[in-house]
């Protein structure tokens, strides 16, 4: 066997065993993960070029410009009984030691916003209205800040179906 032959195939297996590790990675964030749910600021619900998906915006990131605070890091949010993120309780560059009735979740910033998790939700062509009533993003958050978006939520806190 050639040296060219060795090299990709040695390259491939690393390849297939990152993408192997990053699927088990979001597979634990599903099982084990803690679900919050955070409010979302209003976007426009359309993409000509991708199909019907919603942009989401978090209203929690709402007081903070990417000015105050570092680029990467940790926010602490405390967490209501219902489940629902209800205000940062601190910011920081480091891994915050949080409570049962909180949660510590990675962030990072851009010139234009704050994000805490997926800003993009994709459904099926024709289900926009559905998702309109959608006042919650479901996020699952491991203990060392990942986080992974399961869903939508209504005002109810009732789960969207796609």
């Amino acid at each position: 066997m050639s040296y060219k032959k060795i090299f990709f195939l040695f390259n491939l297996l690393i390849l297939i065993g990152i993408v192997n590790y990053e699927i088990f990675k979001k597979e634990r964030i599903l099982e084990e993960g803690k679900l919050v749910l955070f409010e979302l600021a209003p976007v426009d619900p359309r993409s000509l070029m991708q199909g019907d998906y919603m942009r989401l915006r978090y209203a929690i990131t709402r007081n903070y410009t990417p000015k105050e605070i570092p680029s990467r890091g940790y926010m602490l949010v405390s967490v209501n009984a219902e489940g629902v993120a209800d205000r940062v309780v601190q910011v920081d560059e480091h891994l915050i030691p949080n409570n049962e009735n909180e949660a510590v979740i990675k962030y990072f910033h851009n010139s234009w916003f704050v994000s805490i998790g997926s800003e993009a939700y994709f459904f099926e062509e024709g289900k926009a209205e559905k998702f309109e009533e959608a006042v919650y993003g479901g996020l699952k958050i491991s203990p060392s800040g990942e986080s992974l978006l399961v869903g939508l939520f209504d005002e109810q806190k009732n789960f969207i179906e796609p």
